[in-house]
């Protein structure tokens, strides 16, 4: 996925600092939200618990990051 200015979006640079250390730390159990592996991994329920608003579980998250997320996921999860 491209933004407004022909940026690519990646999991270091755009992804990853979607996920704030206390979302990271209560998924660990099941999955690291830090590691390009493990998200892409869950990425399907990533973007429904996103999009329903159950996660993070301290409220939703704004349409603009969602729509980073499903852009990312549907161009192809890029790293």
């Amino acid at each position: 996925m491209q933004n407004d200015n022909d940026h690519r979006v990646g999991f270091d640079a755009d992804i990853k600092p979607l996920f704030r250390e206390k979302d990271r730390d209560s998924m660990r159990r099941a999955f690291d939200l830090w590691s390009y592996d493990d998200v892409v991994r869950h990425a399907a329920a990533i973007l429904t618990a996103v999009r329903g608003g159950s996660m993070p579980c301290d409220g939703a998250w704004p349409p603009d990051k969602v729509a980073t997320l499903q852009g990312w996921i549907n161009a192809g999860t890029p790293p």
